[in-house]
């Protein structure tokens, strides 16, 4: 690994230790059932603060902003930084999961609607899902850090590596070239062909020495010891250890990106303002104020189904411990998302014209690698390690405890707690290898992305229902959530398998961006079947976007919408379509029982003890007279169960609106500096 140096060796030789010295320390707090998945419902406010920190922070994120905002200008932050109007409603949505007094989010859909079906559904989905999506995203996130980070000499390259990176400069050359005069009908030709090239993704400015296997086992292995170990306490323990690894990471290339730049200035004299633009501009970024809008939309909706909000939120000590480590911890993720734009912004300058990346999701590692001496690119390998380790370890806890208890569990009736916590640390294994197989299949983090922010939604919308409206039934659970699952994942991924799609020409239309190169409309990418023959027919390649199908069947014009438009009009569709079928469906359904629905809601009003065992008495008085809050209800006689704000609702929901504004007006305000 010719980029490392042998002090980077010993600082992630002595991370790795501390991870499962931590580890072993918290065995002893991991024999109950409890004790294993929930940490005992004993974590305070720091702890709540690293674990929602370590877990909302990913090596992902990382990548994701830094890469779209190179790609999009500053507007590309929006993606992961629109969560930042979330913050407030964290404030009222986390004391549900604690009030609640469950293990699992899979439990709810039978608490709440009595369906034990559906909680075996949500938990397998789930699972499947954690693994496919969150797990090996995070995975594939760190390796192409890591890969960029490590790179081999070009003494020491393949002819076909060679051909790759030169095809690539090439490339690069002939589209600065075409930006300064016309080219000839052969550089056009041969232009034409490279980009066929560069979207098959067979073009890169680089070559990695870092072999995928390798890499994946050494860091799945580490994560894996300590969470088999000491379960949510050592996920609490090491998340506070890695949540200042992650913070120094997110600072250290912002001087060094600046002094290779020539100073802070030359962000302004060099970027155009269009780059600098928040809310995006149209026709320049994808990321404009619809899209901003249309994106929150569904977020707020799959927030509420994320399968860790259970188990962070349940492993507090009380209700207040849990919601100021939600608003807390996301806080200090806006603000390190903020650090990672102005490094995409510095990319920006860095890597342009002949400099141009192949692969923006490589901007973080191929930064590190260029900025970064000795010892320092050793810690920025380790936090990197360590953002996506904590996201791993909250995700695995959580697939874990599905499995456990409510999949094992629903088909060994007669397990002890014992025999549930043994199920739950064999999950942890295999999980984690999962994760690192599936991510070995995966490519494009910008795709992934948009994926993994939709597919939630249907089950977020439910359960965000199933705390606020009685109405609310188990089959228009089913119907929502099926129904959205054909049209956000079986169709869009089956579509491209088939060739009466694939190559269907209404399907595989091209509109241009402001420079003139060709951008798919339904598909991910479309490219020509024979990338060295520019009249060879098109084809239809990735996700097929079902969603503007939908919005063409009812007459809009999607081809003549900008890029963010056709964005904006996925992610709206998405968060309607389930909304739709749960509300019309509950309305022609039977109603949930009345007795288990009252029980539910009354718990719901149940503030949680300062004690367990004072909360095990104010349940019990809850279970005998389920409508002792009623009172609270802003209207009484309604199903919806909105309730009046007390003194700590108002303070804390107002704290934190103002705190929004803050970090989004000194965002405003550094932007600004930029220009002057």
């Amino acid at each position: 690994m010719p980029s490392l140096h042998p002090l980077d060796y010993v600082i992630l030789a002595a991370y790795f230790v501390v991870l499962i010295v931590l580890g072993k320390v918290s065995a002893k707090h991991a024999k109950t059932g409890e004790g294993f998945f929930l940490a005992g419902r004993k974590l305070g406010k720091l702890y709540q603060f690293f674990l929602n920190f370590g877990n909302s922070v990913a090596a992902a994120d990382t990548v994701s902003t830094s890469s779209l905002v190179y790609q999009h200008g500053v507007s590309g932050v929006w993606v992961g930084f629109q969560m930042i109007f979330l913050n407030p409603y964290y404030w009222f949505m986390f004391p549900w999961y604690r009030r609640v007094r469950l293990t699992t989010m899979a439990d709810i859909f039978q608490d709440r609607l009595g369906s034990r079906p559906l909680a075996l559904f949500y938990a397998s989905f789930q699972i499947v899902m954690a693994v496919a999506v969150s797990m090996a995203f995070g995975n594939l996130v760190s390796y192409k850090i890591s890969a960029a980070l490590v790179t081999k000499p070009e003494a020491t390259w393949t002819q076909g590596e060679a051909q790759s990176v030169s095809g690539y400069r090439e490339l690069t050359r002939l589209e600065n070239t075409r930006r300064e005069r016309p080219l000839s009908e052969p550089e056009q030709g041969t232009l034409g062909s490279l980009r066929e090239r560069h979207t098959r993704g067979e073009l890169n400015n680089y070559v990695t020495a870092l072999e995928p296997w390798s890499f994946y086992i050494v860091y799945t292995l580490a994560v894996g010891i300590y969470i088999v170990l000491g379960g949510m306490t050592a996920t609490a323990l090491n998340e506070s250890f890695q949540g200042v690894l992650i913070l120094v990471f997110s600072v250290i290339l912002i001087p060094a990106g600046l002094a290779a730049i020539g100073g802070w200035h030359q962000l302004g004299a060099t970027l155009p303002d269009a780059k600098l633009n928040l809310f995006g501009a149209t026709g320049v970024s994808d990321f404009t104020g619809w899209t901003i809008a249309a994106v929150f939309f569904a977020t707020i909706l799959q927030a509420h189904a994320m399968p860790h909000n259970m188990s962070i939120a349940s492993s507090a000590r009380n209700e207040f411990a849990a919601r100021f480590g939600a608003v807390a911890g996301t806080f200090g993720k806006r603000i390190v998302t903020i650090m990672w734009a102005f490094c995409g912004l510095i990319a920006i300058v860095m890597f342009s014209g002949p400099n141009t990346l192949a692969d923006p999701d490589t901007v973080w590692g191929t930064m590190s690698r260029q900025l970064l001496g000795p010892g320092m690119l050793g810690l920025m390998l380790a936090g990197v390690l360590a953002a996506n380790m904590s996201t791993v370890a909250a995700q695995a806890m959580a697939v874990s405890a599905l499995f456990a208890r409510n999949v094992y569990a629903s088909f060994r009736r007669d397990a002890t707690d014992e025999d549930v916590v043994r199920a739950g640390r064999r999950t942890l294994v295999v999980v984690l290898i999962l994760g690192v197989l599936v991510a070995t299949k995966l490519s494009d983090v910008y795709t992934v992305l948009q994926f993994a922010m939709t597919i939630n939604v249907p089950f977020g919308a439910s359960i965000l229902l199933m705390f606020t409206w009685r109405r609310l039934t188990a089959p228009a659970v089913w119907t929502a959530v099926i129904g959205s699952a054909l049209l956000n994942i079986v169709f869009p991924l089956v579509a491209q398998n088939i060739p009466a799609l694939r190559d269907h020409p209404a399907l595989t239309v091209r509109a241009t961006d402001a420079n003139g190169r060709p951008l798919a409309v339904y598909f991910e990418s479309v490219i020509r079947s024979d990338s060295s023959n520019p009249n060879s027919p098109l084809q239809g390649r990735g996700r097929l976007h079902t969603e503007l199908l939908v919005l063409r069947a009812v007459g809009v014009d999607v081809a003549g919408f900008s890029p963010g438009g056709r964005l904006a009009g996925r992610f709206l569709v998405d968060a309607l379509v389930p909304l739709v079928l749960l509300f019309g469906v509950s309305l022609v359904t039977r109603a949930p029982d009345r007795r288990l629905v009252e029980q539910f809601y009354g718990k719901m009003k149940t503030p949680v003890a300062p004690t367990p065992e004072q909360d095990v008495i104010a349940v019990e008085e809850t279970r005998r007279d389920p409508g002792r809050f009623d009172h609270q209800k802003l209207r009484p006689k309604s199903s919806w169960e909105f309730t009046r704000w007390d003194a700590t609702d108002t303070i804390g929901f107002a704290v934190s609106c103002l705190v929004t504004l803050v970090i989004i007006g000194a965002f405003l305000g550094l932007l600004q500096l930029v220009r002057i």
